[in-house]
């Protein structure tokens, strides 16, 4: 099924090789900001959920009419200029640390910037591929991006971690800013015929149009469940998004390079399940699949959890590479199946703005939870606060299985 999506549009392989290489750039950035605010401008745990709610504020802000607004654009030449500016944005970070003039404020609004013109990247991506693609073709070719996304997660942490030990992190945020250069060049070859842009749109007309998107995702798309499962999702997955750079880097004193070679240990098992989710997916189905990567996260944050007891230094990162493989194997299954699952029950004229909807109210979740889960983790202490987010993803799986969508079986 793979070979099918990935023989049928040479327009998908360059899809496919532009999210390859932002994806590797990305993941370096991820990992090098985090490293950058810890130990280079000595921030907290609570700094860097500062850090991550800059970088998902934007959605909180701008998700809702941002969908309406790409849903009435061709997204293809619009994808392709946010990439551009995204590889700007990313630039400012080394000429602002190389002219000595990047402080923690300032790289918040850097963030906040990139963030926004994100959230029009984002909304135009993901409500492309079903332009490119027939609607049989989509969880396989989701999996396919999901596999070069957990390639990205495994070599990305890394190739962070060695850059940031060898020569800092502003080379780490240039590499990146190069790769969306690449990208947004990719996708200027594909040939796609879209519909023509609306005209005469008016305020008061997006508005109407992201209401619609929000009726239309919380309503008559049978969405809600899954929905508000992954809102559940991006609760613990904020918590360890915030929490994990500290307490490997100073509770377990792991080095920049350690800690890289266990961010790639997740994406080692992002890898795995993304190459198994479609073969899981005919024989559980798509529901029984989610619930599944739910249990088997839940099942990593307490190995992570485990990592911090009074043992060996080896010990203990083995411990934290475990859960952190179990974590990015849950990522790798379940991705595919929820996003497939969603374009498949989605018209074309509402994939955007059903789209962008969910992922503002997910990162907004990620702009609340942050911060408060870093003063928490400086307040309670860390290990705590990674006991709550196995419990979140416990309460998820819990739930979802309570539902009638355990018996959704979309077609894979």
């Amino acid at each position: 099924m793979w070979r099918v999506a990935w023989s049928i549009s040479p327009s998908f392989l360059r899809y496919w090789r532009a999210a390859a290489v932002s994806g590797l750039g990305t993941y370096v950035t991820l990992f090098a900001l985090q490293a950058l605010v810890v130990l280079d401008l000595d921030g907290t745990a609570s700094d860097v959920g500062w850090l991550s709610s800059a970088r998902w504020l934007p959605f909180l802000v701008f998700g809702l009419i941002v969908g309406a607004v790409v849903d009435g654009r061709k997204r293809l030449p619009l994808l392709v200029r946010t990439h551009l500016l995204q590889a700007v944005l990313l630039l400012a970070v080394p000429a602002l640390w190389w002219v000595d003039l990047l402080s923690l404020p300032v790289l918040l609004v850097v963030v906040f910037v990139y963030g926004t013109v994100s959230v029009v990247s984002g909304a135009a991506e993901m409500s492309l591929l079903p332009r490119l693609l027939e609607r049989r073709q989509l969880q396989p070719a989701h999996a396919r991006v999901d596999g070069a996304d957990a390639v990205a997660s495994t070599a990305g942490p890394a190739l962070g971690g060695a850059l940031v030990s060898a020569v800092g992190a502003p080379v780490a945020v240039l590499l990146d800013s190069l790769t969306y250069l690449y990208s947004a060049l990719t996708l200027r070859g594909i040939q796609l015929d879209e519909p023509p842009a609306r005209t005469g749109v008016t305020v008061r007309g997006l508005l109407r149009d992201a209401v619609d998107g929000f009726r239309y995702a919380y309503g008559a798309s049978g969405l809600a469940v899954l929905a508000i499962a992954t809102h559940g999702w991006f609760v613990g997955n904020a918590i360890i998004g915030v929490v994990l750079a500290p307490y490997a880097l100073r509770n377990l004193d792991l080095s920049a390079f350690q800690f890289g070679l266990v961010g790639a240990v997740g994406g080692v098992g992002a890898v795995l399940g993304a190459a198994v989710t479609t073969w899981v997916g005919r024989r559980l189905g798509t529901g029984r699949t989610i619930i599944l990567c739910h249990v088997v996260t839940a099942l990593g944050v307490v190995a992570m959890v485990g990592a911090g007891s009074r043992a060996s230094g080896a010990w203990a990162m083995t411990l934290l590479m475990l859960g952190q493989g179990l974590y990015g194997l849950a990522m790798g299954m379940s991705n595919s199946h929820e996003m497939s699952y969603r374009q498949l029950v989605t018209p074309d004229e509402l994939q955007a703005r059903t789209n962008t909807t969910l992922r503002s109210l997910n990162r907004t979740v990620m702009v609340v939870v942050a911060p408060v889960a870093g003063i928490l983790a400086d307040a309670w202490g860390i290990r705590p606060m990674l006991v709550v987010a196995a419990a979140v993803f416990a309460l998820v799986a819990a739930g979802l299985a309570a539902t009638s969508f355990r018996n959704v079986r979309a077609p894979v």
